[in-house]
């Protein structure tokens, strides 16, 4: 038999440790470590707000507007203690605000970062809490030219398996491609791709020209097309992006795209919200 321990329970420790002996069936190590580790699950800190600091000029693209190119990312736990991850100079977080994430239910809360390079443009970067400092979880490649920048679309789990992917579109201002990114250690690899995406309108702090929804529990992504003018509806399947439909709009998209009830979906336009019905785009639907 298995003596079971649990954090409420590990109070009791000398009872449980003579009950091991008796039966054989936990060592006293093997206790250390498990009251190691909720000791430590007890004592963890979490992120009570995050924000960029010190706004710089050092690389000037500004893709987001002024001020938006900063040299740090700064974090305060919910025990009061200030953290900052600080770039090197050829770097800036070109964003607005770090998003709080999380890839599986088994790992950390990170942040989801754009981060533009001198010479190689902007890259997404995930950056954690390790023990008394913040570190980097795992980043992509780079654009790989300067003043090139990447607009992500959303964190969220695309085929089922609990493990969550990156989405994003690269280049939204010259001929965007969206873009799948999952986890390999510290890497942050591209999956699949599809060109044909803009979600970005260039010097705008908006960010959410994209979306997506889940409909008979498939996932579609909602993402405007080179001239901002078609909705594209995107499913990833098989281990690609298909498009599955598009729906024409009367204006330009340059505001947040945002999913209402069922396959409802609010569209910014310059002339107004405009609603789409994701369902009918189907009828619309481009031939491979």
């Amino acid at each position: 038999s298995f003596l079971q321990i649990t954090p409420q329970g590990a109070g009791n420790l000398p009872a449980l440790i003579k009950q091991g002996r008796r039966t054989g069936g936990v060592s006293c190590m093997a206790i250390a470590v498990l009251l190691t580790s909720f000791a430590s699950q007890a004592n963890a800190e979490s992120i009570a707000r995050a924000q960029y600091e010190t706004p710089t000029q050092r690389y000037g693209h500004f893709a987001l507007g002024r001020p938006h190119e900063y040299a740090r990312l700064a974090v305060t736990t919910d025990t009061g203690r200030r953290l900052v991850f600080e770039l090197p100079e050829d770097e800036v977080f070109e964003d607005l605000t770090p998003r709080l994430v999380k890839l599986a239910a088994d790992e950390p809360d990170e942040f989801l970062t754009i981060v533009s390079q001198r010479q190689k443009g902007a890259r997404l970067m995930l950056i954690r809490l390790n023990g008394d400092h913040l570190a980097l979880g795992a980043e992509s490649l780079a654009v790989g030219t300067p003043m090139r920048w990447l607009n992500p679309v959303g964190v969220l789990d695309l085929d089922g398996d609990g493990q969550a992917e990156i989405v994003s579109v690269a280049t939204p201002h010259i001929g965007g491609t969206l873009k799948v990114y999952r986890r390999q250690g510290a890497r942050l690899v591209e999956i699949a791709a599809l060109g044909g995406f803009s979600n970005h309108v260039y010097g705008s702090p908006e960010l959410g020209l994209s979306a997506h929804q889940t409909v008979a529990e498939q996932v579609r992504l909602l993402v405007p097309d080179n001239s901002r003018r078609q909705l594209r509806v995107i499913e990833f399947t098989s281990g690609h992006l298909t498009e599955v439909g598009r729906c024409a709009l009367p204006a330009l998209v340059t505001r947040a795209i945002k999913p209402l009830a069922g396959s409802e979906v609010s569209v910014g336009l310059a002339t107004g919200s405009h609603l789409v019905v994701s369902n009918n785009c189907m009828a619309s639907r481009k031939p491979a």
